[in-house]
């Protein structure tokens, strides 16, 4: 049973999907997923769920290297440069490294709605002794107030990779021929998007 909770760390762990807004509140949390669970099942679960994680019109979310690109969900450009510290010594050299670049910028926002999270409610970052069913309950609940402290205002607001997984992840009434369809619109979108930025660049 323990081995469920095991991921990429070496002690059991949550899966938390988060979804943020630029400041830093988050707009959706899905935390009852055991750690060894993939990225891509537990967004899957989070899309289909009756109340679950809603792509407002017109919008899409920025999703890391664990997910990808599919609609609504763009995630970096494979193959290239991904993290910020990367392009310290060396400026972009194309549109798929720019888009990264940028990209890479807004994810630090995720990194630091989590840290602020963990840091605010020590709780979080601890191995709790509590049945499951409370560590998730603990997780939406700290998230509540986190967002309340933010929008309230305190002292302490700010603390401081492009194939799906085949197995499990097939969607109820769509063939995999329009679901790879789809993948392959929002691929183009990305590149439509960092050739924009290249073009656009700054020299």
């Amino acid at each position: 049973m323990v081995g469920a909770f095991c991921g990429r760390k070496p002690y059991p762990t949550q899966n938390v999907l988060g979804a943020i807004d630029f400041d830093l509140k988050f707009t959706y949390i899905l935390s009852d997923w055991k750690g060894s669970a993939h990225d891509a099942l537990v967004l899957k679960d989070a899309i289909e769920r009756p109340n679950g994680l809603k792509i407002p019109q017109g919008k899409y979310y920025l999703v890391d290297a664990g997910y990808s690109t599919k609609v609504g969900f763009i995630a970096p450009c494979r193959g290239v440069r991904y993290h910020l510290r990367e392009y310290s010594e060396r400026s972009p050299t194309d549109y798929k490294e720019l888009f990264n670049l940028r990209y890479s910028s807004l994810r630090t926002s995720i990194e630091r709605a989590f840290g602020s999270l963990k840091g605010r409610f020590k709780i979080l970052a601890s191995r709790p002794f509590f049945p499951f069913c409370t560590q998730v309950d603990l997780v939406l609940f700290c998230s509540i107030l986190h967002n309340f402290v933010i929008t309230n205002g305190g002292d302490d607001l700010i603390l401081f990779e492009e194939e799906w997984v085949n197995q499990n992840l097939s969607q109820v009434g769509r063939s995999v021929r329009e679901q790879r369809d789809e993948a392959r619109e929002w691929l183009q979108k990305r590149e439509l998007i960092a050739k924009d930025m290249w073009a656009n660049r700054r020299v």
